[in-house]
């Protein structure tokens, strides 16, 4: 008999068809209470987890005794209760190589679009208010040659810089927990204090994921430590900022504008006070939804989980001690 898994996300027939050659497959729609609890002894019996955006917890981990590794269709893995894995051997497998250059596009994007104001002004198209030639209150602001401070500078960071570097001919500046020699030899980069990289960027895009050390990491300091002129780009995780603190420093002219993928609650309410302000681009954390990503992340992870349960985690393991 096959080993019995879960499956809590869709995934394409091949992929799909992949894993059923390894396993007996549960498609379920989610990992809420309610469902664990209607499928009880399926999750008694599985010894695999695939898919995303749920919390894997304590609570879940007591309904589910023989796991032995959830796989997530992700880099991040903040809805994982990762010491509660590691206490019962469980192994988390991620998805952090696929996604690297997708998100850097989208970084660049947000950019390009917060600068040069390129939905406010196709709203002012759409909306009939071109009707001559346009002056300085349709202007937005250059990206090439301006300075970008980039804080996190992991493989999306890296990638961040290496089109900045070469596409827009920026001076980058980064913060991170520590040097990054590559960045440094490849692209100048010069690695900052926080304080000194907000003071001198036209450009803060924060790349971080969420920890217990990152948690509201940008907030009233932060922003007012900006250059008036600054933009602020969010791809890393909502609840890295004080979002208040970011509807503040932008109602009062603070920094000049944001572009952001991610937010404190997602989806984003329709009366957040983000959508009412036009220096803001706001979309629907898009970072890797792309087709060809999108599924290079649900083959990865399909991969993953198969190397998981056959005991040979070899890379894109989060916790590899807890197989020990």
């Amino acid at each position: 008999m096959k080993p019995s898994i879960i499956l809590y996300k869709a995934l394409p027939d091949d992929l799909l068809h992949r894993l059923e050659s390894h396993f007996t497959v549960h498609r379920l729609p989610d990992l809420r209470p309610e469902t664990v609890a209607q499928h009880a002894q399926i999750f008694a019996s599985a010894v695999g987890l695939l898919g995303s955006g749920d919390a894997v917890d304590q609570a879940l981990l007591e309904k589910m005794p023989r796991l032995r590794a959830a796989s997530t269709i992700s880099v991040g893995y903040d809805n994982v209760d990762v010491d509660a894995l590691n206490a019962r051997g469980v192994l988390l497998m991620h998805t952090p190589t696929v996604l690297t250059e997708t998100v850097a596009d989208t970084v660049i994007a947000l950019m390009l679009s917060a600068a040069r104001r390129v939905v406010e002004v196709a709203e002012r198209v759409r909306a009939g208010e071109w009707t001559t030639s346009i002056g300085p209150d349709w202007f937005g602001c250059d990206v090439h040659h301006k300075t970008l401070g980039i804080v996190g500078m992991g493989r999306i960071g890296l990638a961040v810089a290496q089109r900045a570097h070469f596409g827009f001919n920026m001076p980058i500046l980064y913060n991170a927990r520590s040097r990054h020699p590559e960045a440094e030899s490849r692209f100048n980069a010069r690695y900052c204090e926080l304080d000194a990289l907000l003071q001198e960027a036209d450009f803060v895009c924060l790349i971080l994921p969420l920890t217990k050390e990152t948690h509201r990491m940008f907030g009233t300091a932060q922003f007012a430590t900006m250059k008036k002129s600054a933009i602020f780009v969010n791809a890393g995780r909502g609840p890295v900022v004080d979002e208040a603190a970011l509807i503040a420093a932008l109602q009062r002219g603070e920094i000049q504008a944001a572009g952001l993928d991610v937010f404190d609650q997602e989806p984003l309410p329709v009366d957040s006070p983000l959508l009412s302000l036009p220096n803001v681009v706001a979309v629907p954390h898009i970072g890797s939804a792309t087709h060809e990503t999108r599924y290079n992340m649900a083959a990865c992870a399909v991969d993953n989980l198969i190397d998981a349960l056959r005991g040979k985690p070899e890379k894109n393991c989060v916790n590899p001690q807890a197989a020990k």
